[in-house]
This record gives C-alpha cells, sequence and structure tokens, in this order.
C-alpha cells in the first residue's frame, strides 16, 4: 500500500487543494475494493502539530500525523498555500527539512498550484521545471530564480517531483497520479466520475497578460505604458531604444530583467490581450480583430495568437464569446 501524506499548512491555505486529493485517492480505494481488489492508498493529513487548523475562520481540519512522529511516506502533497506567500513559506519553514528527508529516503513531492513556493524552498526545485499558478508567475521567478518556471504548463514531472498549474488544475495532476500508480482505466474512471477534463496539458488559455511593473526601472515602466498605449501601431525596439537614449542592447537587457520578456515578447502578449477581449465580447472576424491589434500578416497573427494562448483565434472565440453561443 502507498502511503500519502497530504500537508496540513498553518496560517491560511485553499481548502479545496487538501480536501480534493484525499477525496480522489480515497475514491480510487473505493473503485478497487467494488472491484474485488485491495486497496491502494493510505491518505493521511501531516501537520506540524496535532492541533486543529481552521480554514476561512469556518472549516477545520485535524491532522492524523505529525511531521516528529516517525514514519515513511511515498508521496507528499503540498496544497496552495494562501495569502502573503513570502510570509506563508517562512510560517512552513519546519516542513521543509522533514520534506527533504523524506525525499531522500524515497518520498516523491507535488505541489498544487502556489503550494509550489513551499515546495521551491527546499533547494529541491533548483535547475528543474515547476508550473505554478499564472497570476503568480513573476513573484515566483523573483522568489526562485533557480527554478524553471514554466509557466503554461498544467503539469511537470520531473523524477519524482510534481508541480500543478493554477487553482483547480490540481485535478489534473492528480488523475496524472492515480494513472501513474493505479492505472489509466482507474484514471479515466475518476475523470468520468468527478467530470474532471483528462490530458489538459496547459493553463494558457486561461492566462491574463498583465504585465510585469513590480520593478523600480523607471525608464522600462515609461516603455511599458508606450507599448500598452500605443499597441495597434508597429512599435520597434530601435524606436523605444531611441526615445530613451540607450542602446538597443542596453534596452533589450534592462527591459529583460525588469519584465521576464523581450521587448518584442512584450509588445506581441499585449496585442494578443487585446485581441483576446475583442473575442470574447465582439462579432469581429479574426481579419478584423487582427487589424485592430496592429498585425497585417494573418498566418504570423494566428501562429503568435496560438503560441500564447494554445488555442487558435477562432478556438478561443468559439469557446469565449457569450453572443456567438446563443
Amino acid at each position: 500500500m502507498k502511503h500519502i501524506s497530504i500537508i496540513v499548512p498553518k496560517g491560511e491555505a485553499i481548502l479545496n487543494s487538501i480536501e480534493g486529493p484525499y477525496k480522489l485517492f480515497r475514491q480510487v480505494n473505493s473503485f478497487l475494493e467494488e472491484r474485488g481488489q485491495r486497496p491502494l492508498f493510505r491518505v493521511q493529513l501531516v501537520g506540524l502539530s496535532r492541533e486543529a487548523h481552521y480554514y476561512e475562520n469556518v472549516f477545520s481540519i485535524h491532522p492524523e500525523l505529525i511531521v516528529s512522529d516517525s514514519f515513511q511516506t511515498d508521496l507528499i502533497i503540498i496544497p496552495a498555500i494562501h495569502g502573503d506567500l513570502q510570509k506563508a513559506v517562512a510560517m512552513n519553514q519546519d516542513f521543509i527539512p522533514w520534506m527533504i528527508r523524506q525525499h531522500n529516503a524515497g518520498a516523491e513531492l507535488a505541489s498544487l498550484c502556489v503550494g509550489a513556493f513551499l515546495l521551491a524552498s527546499t533547494g529541491l526545485l533548483n535547475g528543474r521545471k515547476c508550473a505554478t499558478h499564472w497570476m503568480f508567475a513573476n513573484e515566483f521567478r523573483k522568489m526562485y530564480p533557480a527554478v524553471n518556471l514554466v509557466a503554461e504548463k498544467i503539469i511537470t514531472d520531473e523524477h519524482g517531483i510534481y508541480s500543478s498549474g493554477g487553482a483547480y488544475s490540481f485535478l489534473n495532476l492528480i488523475l496524472y497520479l492515480v494513472e501513474k500508480y493505479a492505472g489509466r482505466q482507474t484514471a479515466i474512471l475518476c475523470s468520468k466520475v468527478f467530470e474532471i477534463e483528462i490530458e489538459r496539458g496547459s493553463q494558457s488559455p486561461f492566462t491574463i497578460f498583465l504585465g510585469q511593473k513590480d520593478h523600480e526601472d523607471d525608464a522600462i515602466k515609461t516603455i511599458q505604458a508606450f507599448i500598452e498605449k500605443n499597441f495597434q501601431q508597429k512599435i520597434t525596439v530601435d524606436q523605444l531604444a531611441s526615445m530613451l537614449a540607450l542602446s538597443r542592447r542596453n534596452l533589450e537587457r534592462r527591459f529583460k530583467k525588469a519584465t521576464a520578456n523581450t521587448v518584442v515578447e512584450y509588445i506581441q502578449r499585449v496585442k494578443i490581450e487585446a485581441a483576446k477581449m475583442s473575442f470574447e465580447s465582439s462579432r469581429e472576424n479574426v481579419n478584423e480583430v487582427m487589424y485592430n491589434v496592429g498585425y497585417n500578416d494573418t498566418k504570423a497573427f494566428r501562429i503568435i495568437f496560438k503560441r500564447i494562448t494554445g488555442l487558435s483565434p477562432v478556438q478561443y472565440r468559439n469557446k469565449y464569446n457569450k453572443e456567438l453561443m446563443n
């Protein structure tokens, strides 16, 4: 039987990222027992103390084990912490040596959503890929520059260290683990019973580009504002560099450092974000939207749109435009 430890964090946490894995893994046991097979998982909640933890001032969770107990686990689930993430990580630092010790003894680790911040604080993700909620990608990169954040991914699997994208996409990671441990058919059964879309690999269709303005380079903020105000026009890197009396190379270096995007990537993302909003709220066709956001090459627009969103312009419009559904 595989032992699964679901962490019960101190402070605030997203309750469904504790309850959801607990329910899914235990449901797998029920499916197996209905077939006359032995249960596969022993699922237990692990805390730093045996005291009940209260979330949202309403729900209480009682850890069954604490990290100082003598036990070996096979899989540690790190749920999504909440609030000020730096403070949340600091509040839960005592989980870190336990996680490292368990991993060195053979346990796998899986972070759900912004649980990636706590996982990354172990150092075990350094040089490895990791996913988290797209809204917190910039903050994650600043706190953990040694980790290869793949913000568009739903699931990463790096030799027994797993992570998931944002919010309810943690269910896709749990299905992935169910398939790994219990087989494809059991994962499909869970997918159908819980109505979870299986094989969803990207959170790009859900991403909203907000720009990275949490930096102190005022000159780059000026360039960002100019791009966002004039995205319909043709904007070149040389034009922007001349605005600040900088060399192109110096502008590119400072822009990348401040925003985690190249200048061209930033321009593209601003244009595509505007196109997405048009597809969501208007009846304009693809070509009309394309021209309105400053593209003249249909092929280039489609390629860039799909690379950023994971969907073609038509697929995106059909997915999100309510008027077209009526």
